[in-house]
């Protein structure tokens, strides 16, 4: 006796057809829910905030994203293209900047959080009329190749013979309650956060030397 398995067939097919089905529209709406952000922050996107931007001595009035870094500030709203992206998650120390005394990752901070800060960036620091010490130096013992480090390593190694001046110790400093001095150590750990893909590191921490020498 034969049965007929055709009914059977198709109600297999169709049952594997509606579970792909419901599988596919699963992980899409997994998917959208994933990649979307929430209807809360949505509402927020776009928005534009007046800031004032205290650049090398002159206030700036900017209109921007609050999300904008301040390395993206600076380079799209202020025109101050000295500062340089590199690989924007503070890594490689090539948007080095100075805030308030103190050196900073610029693609790390918010720019609307530096309302009211003194920033200086590596056109606030000198000019080819007048160079400062460390960019003289820089330039004397060949500190660099490519140049493209070169802003955020200046301005990290001027930060870093403040620091030594001001007695602010480092990981490497054997005691810490005496003053630290600007051994080839110190700088080398107080620079570590910036990196020269040139390699140029020893003729780096030359001219820092020499600038601490002059002082």
């Amino acid at each position: 006796m034969t049965h007929d398995r055709r009914p059977l067939e198709v109600a297999r097919r169709d049952f594997n057809k509606a579970a792909g089905v419901g599988i596919a529209a699963g992980v899409s709406m997994s998917w959208m829910t994933f990649v979307q952000p929430p209807a809360l922050a949505q509402t927020s996107f776009g928005s534009i905030v007046d800031i004032e931007l205290n650049v090398n001595g002159e206030v700036r009035q900017l209109s921007v994203d609050p999300r904008i870094s301040l390395l993206d500030a600076l380079r799209e709203h202020v025109g101050l293209t000295g500062t340089k992206k590199g690989c924007d998650h503070g890594q490689c120390g090539a948007c080095t900047v100075i805030v308030d005394g103190r050196r900073m990752n610029s693609c790390l901070s918010l720019a609307v959080m530096l309302t009211g800060s003194e920033i200086l960036t590596i056109e606030g620091l000198g000019s080819a009329e007048a160079l400062h010490p460390m960019q003289a130096a820089f330039i004397e013992r060949d500190g660099f190749q490519c140049g493209y480090c070169t802003p955020g390593q200046i301005l990290s190694a001027v930060a870093t013979l403040d620091e030594i001046a001001a007695g602010i110790p480092s990981s490497v400093t054997a005691d810490v309650t005496v003053q630290s001095s600007a051994s080839a150590e110190e700088i080398r750990e107080r620079m570590s956060g910036n990196l020269c893909r040139c390699a140029a590191y020893p003729n780096i921490i030359a001219a820092i030397t020499d600038v601490q020498e002059q002082r």
